[in-house]
């Protein structure tokens, strides 16, 4: 068995280096601090080598985590307890605690898989990527998102409250709310985890996954920006938009 090589991981603009034969550890405290953030786990995720591969894993109890390829194409949500073995030559890995997103990249330095992008299609006007969003959903999200998107270095990034996403975008609190359950619905029904609870409640931290899912699978970027002032001073969309 070939020995495994050291991973780089990159933070806020610096990058450490991850050696073979200890664990790393990343949290509020430990190896990669991240924040002092109190909704943040003293040890969230650790990166370890085993079976000749290394190993991202959740030994928090409560946050979970986003984690894709490059290409966005390939994701998955780690929760409490799982772990995912390294095997991208890029892994972007993205977490919330409280209203704060958090992301980092993990640079292998090979791969075992390689993934390409999905042939985008057209639908309405909207360029959609795996699921079909009308305007005004793709809008919310961009709301959401924004403070995600529009980070001058990537690391942290604030999620907004409804209150103030909904204002953004010149909407009601019921207009607002019905076009996010309507998207977390659909993306529901797809198979993203998260935005949902038990019994069809729906998730108190569901903006965060939502936020999470969006940007770390590119279903939308900075590109969608200027979406945000289309029909600002418009009327509010109805069911259809």
């Amino acid at each position: 068995m070939h020995p495994v090589r050291p991973l780089e991981l990159e933070f806020c603009g610096e990058r450490y280096a991850v050696e073979p034969g200890a664990e790393f550890r990343i949290g509020r405290e430990g190896d990669l601090v991240v924040d002092e953030n109190p909704y943040l786990h003293r040890t969230f995720l650790t990166l370890s080598e085993e079976f000749g591969l290394w190993w991202l894993a959740n030994v928090g109890h409560l946050l979970t985590a986003t984690v894709t390829d490059a290409t966005g194409a390939v994701q998955a949500w780690l929760a409490p307890g799982a772990r995912i073995p390294v095997v991208f030559e890029t892994l972007h890995v993205m977490f919330s605690a409280g209203s704060t997103t958090y992301d980092f990249t993990i640079h292998a330095g090979g791969d075992f898989f390689r993934t390409s992008v999905s042939a985008q299609s057209e639908v309405g006007g909207t360029t959609v990527l795996p699921v079909t969003l009308t305007t005004s959903q793709r809008q919310l999200i961009v709301a959401l998102s924004e403070g995600v998107l529009t980070q001058s270095l990537p690391g942290r990034g604030e999620v907004p409250s409804s209150a103030d996403a909904a204002t953004r975008l010149g909407w009601s609190m019921t207009t607002f709310n019905r076009k996010l359950d309507n998207v977390c619905d659909k993306l529901d029904r797809i198979g993203v985890s998260g935005l949902r609870g038990g019994r069809g409640r729906l998730a108190v931290n569901r903006r965060a996954r939502l936020v999470e899912y969006a940007v770390a699978t590119r279903l939308v970027s900075r590109e969608d920006l200027p979406l945000l002032d289309r029909e600002a001073d418009g009327p509010a969309p109805v069911d259809g938009d």
